[in-house]
């Protein structure tokens, strides 16, 4: 659905953009993630043609990009760094200037696609008050609806549930499940990583341009072969276990190279607690600390030290 050879992009001496080979398999849920100033809505520019590569190549459904990207963007339903709307205007006003593919289709059906759309977002009730009126949560729905008014077989979202309340996110992850299992392809960049962890199926993290990990979400996240455990009595606990704790944390405990199951029964058969316990699984924040290394758009003061290290 998806592929990039070595795009790279340079905006004068900065290298936003170093050499990134995607892979979106058609059907996938498909999660980009990276720090801030990591080069991925840059990338997502690319893939759309707003901007154009320094070097590499670019196919979407099959299509180079830019040059035959008109071909596939009637296919394409996107929303990158929030819906373009005029304020002025309603937001079925501002749907209806963006469907002009519906013009040819009479204007009953136009009505009842935007009506459609609008239902789908949670913007079914919405009245006729301008945009500029709207909440950051609103517009985010809006420009959503915008994308999914030519029912696309792709869906390229930057950031979708920026300014929504946890009820929205929610809706909105339901509704591109929804659209993934009747066979949309969803392409998503995301700070949320709680949410990437709950919809997608496959994960590709960029750092400081470069595409440092690619793979299904399902693989990465394989139990570890250690086992965690929570128990009241964790200071007993760790002395049974006796030089297999890995890492405690209050009442938890890392064991390593053990079966969850027999880790139980001798904690069990010692007369100690056991709240919880299972195979240890790596979260989406833990994979993406370990391969990002410093990417942060964090501003610490400049320290200046003499020869004892202290600061001047």
């Amino acid at each position: 659905m998806i592929v990039t050879r070595a795009l790279t992009k340079r905006y004068g001496r900065v290298l936003a953009v170093d050499e990134v080979d995607l892979d979106v398999r058609e059907g996938d849920r498909y999660g980009f993630l990276g720090p801030n100033g990591s080069g991925k809505t840059t990338v997502v520019r690319m893939l759309l043609g707003l901007v154009y590569a320094t070097s590499g190549e670019i196919e979407v459904m099959g299509r180079r990009v830019p040059s035959r990207v008109g071909e596939v963007l009637p296919q394409i339903g996107a929303l990158v760094e929030g819906p373009s709307c005029y304020g002025h205007l309603s937001g079925r006003a501002n749907l209806a200037l963006i469907d002009a593919s519906g013009r040819s289709r009479g204007l009953r059906r136009r009505r009842q696609r935007i009506a459609e759309a609008l239902e789908r977002v949670g913007l079914a009730g919405v009245d006729n008050r301008p945009v500029k009126k709207y909440s950051l949560g609103m517009r985010q729905r809006l420009g959503l609806a915008a994308a999914l008014l030519r029912e696309p077989r792709l869906l390229v979202l930057d950031e979708p549930t920026n300014g929504l309340d946890p009820q929205g996110i929610r809706e909105i992850r339901d509704l591109l499940a929804e659209l993934n299992t009747a066979g949309t392809t969803v392409f998503l960049s995301s700070h949320q990583l709680s949410e990437v962890e709950q919809l997608c199926t496959r994960v590709g993290i960029v750092d400081r341009g470069r595409l440092v990990l690619q793979e299904d979400l399902d693989t990465l996240r394989a139990p570890t072969g250690r086992v965690m455990v929570h128990s009241p009595d964790a200071d007993r606990a760790a002395a049974l276990l006796d030089g297999r704790v890995e890492r405690r944390d209050g009442d938890r405990l890392l064991v390593a190279g053990a079966d969850p199951a027999d880790v139980n029964a001798r904690l069990v058969a010692a007369g100690l607690r056991v709240s919880e316990i299972g195979p240890e699984r790596r979260s989406l924040e833990d994979l993406m600390l370990a391969v990002t290394g410093a990417g942060s758009d964090r501003i610490d003061p400049v320290r200046a030290a003499g020869e004892d290290g202290a600061e001047r």
